[in-house]
C-alpha cells in the first residue's frame, strides 16, 4: 500500500498541497475509521481493514483525501477532492463524492447481500442480546439465512462477525461478552446454516463503537448487536 500511496503523495506535494493527516490501518482506527469515511462501493473500491492507508492534504482552493488498499491480486486507490465547482482538480484521476458519509443501518428485511457489497458491513438487526447474555434463542433468524446464502453464492467471501455491547460494566468484561456473542452467531451460522467455518471470523469490540447513546434503555438496546463485515471477496 505504501508503493501505491507514495507517488500520489509526492504529486500532491509538488502541486502545492500541504499534508493534513496520514495514518495506516489499525493506527487509523481499523474498521471503525474505514466505515466512518466515504468509500466507493465494491468492486470499484475494495478496502482490507488490516491493510490500508489514508492521506489528506489541502491547497488554497481544495482538500484532497487518498485511500489505498489491496487484495491478493490488485491494488485499489480512491481519491476525493472537495473544493469550488469551478476549480481545476488534480490531474491524477479523481473520484467525485458527495452526501452523508455515514452508512445507513440496514433493517432485517432489506437485502443483506446488497448491503455487504455496497456498504461493506451490515448490522444483523434481528439478533437480540440482553445485558450480559451471550446466548441466541432457538428461533429463525432471516439475517443469518441471508448471510449464509450470500457466502454460498460468493465462495471467496470472507466475513468478520463483530459483537458490540452497551456500556454497562467494565470494558474487559464487555469485550469478552461481545466476542462470545460474535462466536455464538458464528457457531449458529456454521452448525445450522452450513456456512463455511474457514471464511468466518469472530471479534468483539465491547462498548467502544456505540451507534446510540448509552444514557437511555433504547440506546443501550441498539448498542447490543452483532455486525457482519465483508473483509474480502475476489
Amino acid at each position: 500500500t505504501l508503493q501505491l500511496l507514495d507517488p500520489l503523495r509526492t504529486q500532491m506535494r509538488d502541486a502545492g498541497f500541504e499534508p493534513v493527516f496520514e495514518c495506516e490501518a489499525l493506527t487509523c482506527g481499523g474498521f471503525d475509521f474505514r466505515f466512518a469515511i466515504e468509500v466507493i462501493p465494491t468492486p470499484d473500491m475494495y478496502v482490507d481493514i488490516r491493510d490500508y492507508r489514508f492521506y489528506a492534504a489541502r491547497s488554497d482552493t481544495s482538500v484532497v483525501s487518498v485511500l489505498v488498499s489491496r487484495s491478493r491480486t490488485a491494488g485499489f486507490v480512491q481519491i476525493i477532492e472537495v473544493g469550488p465547482r469551478e476549480s481545476k482538480g488534480l490531474e491524477i484521476g479523481l473520484f467525485d463524492s458527495s452526501g452523508d458519509t455515514e452508512a445507513p443501518e440496514v433493517a432485517p428485511e432489506l437485502d443483506i447481500a446488497a448491503a455487504l457489497v455496497e456498504q461493506g458491513h451490515v448490522t444483523l438487526n434481528d439478533l437480540l442480546f440482553e445485558t450480559g447474555s451471550t446466548q441466541l434463542s432457538d428461533v429463525a433468524y432471516p439475517s443469518l439465512q441471508n448471510l449464509a446464502d450470500f457466502m454460498a453464492e460468493n465462495p471467496t467471501a470472507v466475513i468478520a462477525l463483530v459483537g458490540h455491547t452497551d456500556a454497562t460494566g467494565a470494558l474487559d468484561v464487555n469485550i469478552n461478552v461481545s466476542r462470545q456473542r460474535a462466536e455464538a452467531v458464528r457457531a449458529r451460522l456454521i452448525d445450522v446454516f452450513g456456512a463455511p467455518e474457514a471464511r468466518l471470523q469472530a471479534e468483539g469490540m465491547g462498548y467502544l463503537a456505540p451507534r446510540a447513546s448509552n444514557l437511555t434503555s433504547e440506546g443501550r438496546e441498539r448498542n447490543r448487536r452483532v455486525e457482519a463485515i465483508l473483509l474480502s471477496m475476489e
